[in-house]
């Protein structure tokens, strides 16, 4: 090795140790060790592109804030991020590779082999504790180490308690002289790589002020993703001659890289939108609601939180898309993530975000990641995917069923190697689309789930929240989160809150006790404090309305506005069609029609005399297919059934069609004269059907309105005129003289007996008469939540019964979430992130996560394949191998065979189902559950027998009782 004029005045030794502390193995380097220095700067270089190209606008003026002075904040943040590995130099790492340890003991860094044998020292651990001493050898402040070290600590995924920075034997992180002093030597050699000159370049690096802790968490995720950039091997080979190591080398191999990746962030420095913007974006001015929003925004005296409630077809996410812009423009944001209830929901939400920004001219609609687990169903998603073959190169979905112990520590596995040409691409870089990293992508649409995964204690959950933080958040339809849900909704704001991050949330109408919880959890976010103290604010005082508040200069500042809807109040007939008990009972049976079926053929007979289409919405699956086939005998072809368990295939194609003939009437599908469409909740929310007549099981009054919400939903000449009246229809109900009402027991199970009751009694008042929709909404909805006397009293002695039921079961609910939060009881004023990990939760697939923020019973989804004489068959009736096996071209037809089991049969689904022999090589069969059916679609799983009927979807006909 030949010293250059960097090493002048170094001791020999010094330079020696340099040139032989190694960070990375032959093996995990292309085949040649790379030095830990190297790495370290390698690390540095990417975050000087990071901040260049990704950071957003934000970030950068909080690091600057934080490190002095504008200019500055660009080199702390490449020195937080590259001094990640310096607990990489300690015997307990530097022992493990046999080869490149050699050069090390050569160098005279050496360790007593007995010592570590057996032992174990992390290295993210070791700089940690590293960083404690030097740090504080160069006089930085405690609070200012305080804050840094756990970047450092925790970049594998968790963060440690101070008292876990201590190994079991001091052996491990290197006694005697050499140790300390090769350890300082390669922070401060690093550290003057980066700029910082002086005696005590140390001394320089030092921030002026303390970021929050959300801002650290964000920082934390920043480093990971430098780290598992530079760890790339494919772009940066392995160096281990230190003459070659120099920031300059690091700078072009980053570089290189990053283009080679194709990575990039948003919007940057977005200019303020114009005051015709929303006319250009969406092809019309604002209406009322809409206007308000944007007035609302306009006001608002810094980054906040919005909760827009306005009716159906109101344009809300329109309106918000609209809010966003302006809030990226005034706030320094970067993007936009938009959470929905559920995948079907986030599919054509993805189209929606990605026409929106095709309009903005900036070619950033190629820039939107998809982020549910079913994506690779989505057509419009996969045809982005440019040039990677059948799937495309989508790491994140092939790896949707495997724990994260199972991907390397670098997050980089992947079947598909490199993303080929980056600039052809229509889809973020592949490097966001691995697992854990979709919400770094410049802009998302995914489930809620997403925020509600950013707010658990689980690892390497920094990457999640780095991804929020510095985006627009916008959530629709909040008010589906119920209290399990809320717990982790309030956690996520709390941390957005306290990052100072905009957020929207859009619902129909919130009851006044779940909105008030909401802008409670920011605020204490904003604040930095522990309780989720009610913020006092107005309710607003009509509908249409917008709530926003925000942290002023003394406290918290709010605007609460309202304003009337487009169009006239729809008043909608309320009727309720009485069942006898038992209905539950003989659905299930099977065995003949029941009386509530009979009731609805009967209604039907005298209101469809004039044609019409109708929709009816059942509680249950079991309970739609009954209804389904009861109408079937009467009406034939005329009638429709959708729910969740149907194949995915099936599900897509019923879906699309209902869209088709009872969408909007510029769809240019003509509408039929007669239909009847049987659903389940699929059709409760942003499902955008348009029916003469409503027939609903009874739910929660919200969750009711949301149905009636289909009902007469565009404007439509034509309309039979026995069906000229909207009309809602409530079933699953009879009422009493002498007692409360007698519901189905399948509603409460879901529901809660409590709100059923109460929204049973607004029905039970309105019966025969009228609501006014939307504009009565918001008073229903307080009525049902609120606390006032409502029932008859008759029922009062049911009512306070099923109160302290739904009391008792929402703290249950609230408790069994609290284990899981981001945050510990107690702790949201801490200052630090250290040991924000402990008692939390490693490594978990992703349907593990989705039953960690989802309170309900767990199920499990299969893949149906048909087996017969001739070999075995995808659903849809093309030929697999002997094994399964799926020729090319036949992927999309096995995987349409997908369905959800019933809750109750998950246990045994997982005991016994696995795999076919031919998919466990393939990288998205491999972890699915093949459900094999016979030639007549039966199969029997434990003790159930179950057949696929192509009208009727899954059919459970035997076994213990299931839901």
């Amino acid at each position: 090795m030949t010293q250059d004029d960097r090493w002048q005045g170094y001791p020999t030794e010094v330079v020696a140790w340099l040139g032989a502390l190694w960070g990375k193995s032959a093996k995990k380097a292309g085949g040649t060790k790379n030095l830990l220095l190297s790495h370290m700067l390698d690390t540095a270089a990417v975050a000087e592109l990071a901040w260049d190209s990704y950071l957003p606008p934000v970030t950068r003026w909080r690091l600057d804030d934080f490190a002095g002075g504008p200019g500055k904040g660009r080199r702390l943040f490449a020195w937080l991020c590259g001094i990640h590995d310096c607990g990489k130099a300690t015997p307990a790492f530097q022992h493990v590779d046999a080869e490149a340890a050699g050069a090390v003991l050569a160098a005279g860094l050496t360790w007593d082999k007995y010592a570590l044998k057996g032992a174990s020292w992390r290295h993210d651990k070791a700089g940690g504790r590293l960083l404690l001493r030097i740090l504080g050898d160069a006089q930085w402040s405690q609070e200012q180490i305080a804050w840094v070290w756990p970047l450092v600590a925790g970049h594998h995924g968790s963060f440690p308690t101070r008292g876990q920075l201590k190994p079991k034997k001091e052996a491990l992180q290197g006694r005697g002289e050499a140790w300390p002093r090769a350890q300082l030597a390669l922070v401060e050699a690093f550290t003057r790589a980066l700029g910082y000159e002086g005696k005590t370049p140390l001394a320089e690096v030092e921030p002026v002020r303390v970021p929050s802790r959300a801002v650290q968490l964000q920082l934390s995720g920043f480093v990971v993703m430098t780290d598992w950039i530079a760890s790339n091997e494919q772009h940066f080979k392995g160096i281990d001659d230190l003459s070659l190591v120099a920031m300059p080398g690091a700078r072009e191999r980053a570089a290189s890289a990053w283009a080679k990746l194709g990575l990039r962030g948003g919007w940057g420095r977005l200019p303020l939108p114009a005051v015709e913007a929303f006319q250009d974006r969406f092809g019309h001015g604002p209406w009322l609601s809409q206007e308000l929003l944007l007035d609302v925004v306009h006001r608002m005296a810094g980054p906040g939180l919005v909760i827009f409630e306005a009716p159906m077809g109101e344009g809300k996410t329109k309106a918000a898309l609209a809010a966003a812009e302006l809030l990226a423009a005034r706030c320094g944001a970067d993007g936009v993530f938009v959470g929905m209830p559920t995948q079907a929901t986030a599919d054509p939400m993805f189209s929606q975000v990605r026409g929106w920004l095709e309009r903005l001219g900036t070619g950033l609609e190629s820039q939107v990641a998809l982020l549910h687990g079913k994506r690779m169903f989505n057509k419009e998603w996969r045809r982005l995917l440019d040039g990677a073959g059948e799937w495309g190169q989508d790491a994140d979905s092939c790896y949707a069923s495997v724990a994260e112990d199972e991907v390397d520590e670098y997050g980089m596995a992947s079947p598909f190697g490199d993303a080929g040409s980056a600039s052809q691409r229509k889809a973020p870089a592949e490097w966001f689309l691995g697992r854990l990293r979709g919400l770094l992508s410049p802009f998302a649409v995914g489930t809620i789930d997403q925020l509600l995964f950013a707010a658990t204690r689980t690892k390497h959950v920094m990457l999640r929240m780095s991804g929020l933080v510095g985006k627009v958040v916008v959530l629709d339809e909040v008010h589906a989160a119920d209290v399990y849900m809320s717990q982790f909704l309030l956690e996520g704001l709390w941390w957005l809150g306290q990052a100072g991050a905009p957020v929207i949330l859009l619902s129909a109408t919130l009851p006044p006790d779940q909105r008030r919880h909401l802008v409670a959890a920011y605020v204490a976010g904003a604040q930095s404090a522990e309780g989720f103290e009610a913020v006092e604010i107005p309710e607003p005082d009509g509908y249409p309305s917008v709530t926003a508040v925000w942290l002023g200069e003394e406290g918290p500042e709010h605007l609460v506005e309202s304003t009337t809807s487009w169009r006239e109040d729809l008043s909608v007939r309320v009727e309720i069609l009485p069942e006898a008990p038992g209905t539950d009972a003989a659905a299930a049976a099977r065995t003949a029609v029941a009386p509530a079926d009979q009731a609805v053929v009967a209604l039907l007979e005298s209101r469809l005399a004039g044609g019409g289409c109708v929709l009816i919405i059942r509680n249950t699956v079991p309970r739609a297919q009954a209804t389904f086939e009861a109408l079937r005998e009467v009406y034939g072809a005329d009638v429709r059934l959708l729910h969740g368990r149907l194949h995915a295939g099936h599900r897509a194609d019923r879906t699309q069609e209902a869209l088709n003939l009872l969408g909007p009437a510029t769809n240019g599908v003509e509408r039929p004269d007669r239909l009847i469409l049987v659903a389940t909740q699929l059709a409760e929310q942003s499902f955008d059907v348009d029916a003469d007549l409503l027939i609903t099981d009874l739910a929660p009054v919200d969750l009711l309105l949301q149905r009636i919400g289909r009902l007469h939903r565009h404007d439509r000449d034509g309309r039979p005129a026995l069906l000229a009246e909207p009309t809602v229809v409530v079933t699953g109900t009879a009422l009493h003289e002498d007692g409360p009402p007698w519901m189905l027991r399948a509603g409460e199970k879901i529901y809660g007996r409590y709100l059923m009751l109460r929204t049973a009694a607004v029905v039970a008042e309105a019966d025969g008469g009228t609501w006014q929709v939307p504009g009565q909404v918001p008073e229903l909805v307080s009525q049902v939540y609120g606390e006032g006397d409502l029932v008859p009293a008759g029922w009062r002695p049911a009512e306070l019964k099923a109160r302290q039921e739904w009391e008792l079961r929402q703290q249950q609910r609230r408790q069994a979430a609290a284990q899981y939060l981001l945050t510990r009881s107690g702790e949201h004023e801490a200052q630090t992130l250290e040991g924000l990990h402990y008692g939390g939760h490693g490594t978990l697939a992703e349907g593990q996560f989705e039953a960690l923020v989802r309170d309900g019973e767990r199920s499990v989804e299969v893949v149906l394949v048909r087996r017969d004489d001739k070999g075995v068959h995808a659903v849809g009736g093309r030929r697999l191998g002997p094994g399964g096996e799926v020729a090319a071209g036949l992927v999309d037809d096995v995987l349409a065979g997908t369905v959800r089991l019933p809750a109750g049969l998950t246990l045994v689904a997982e005991q016994e189902l696995g795999p076919l022999a031919g998919w466990r090589d393939h990288p998205w069969l491999r972890y699915s559950r093949a459900l094999v059916l016979d030639g007549q679609g039966k199969a029997v799983l434990g003790d159930f027998r179950l057949r696929y009927d192509d009208l009727l979807g899954l059919v459970v006909e035997g076994g213990p009782r299931y839901r």
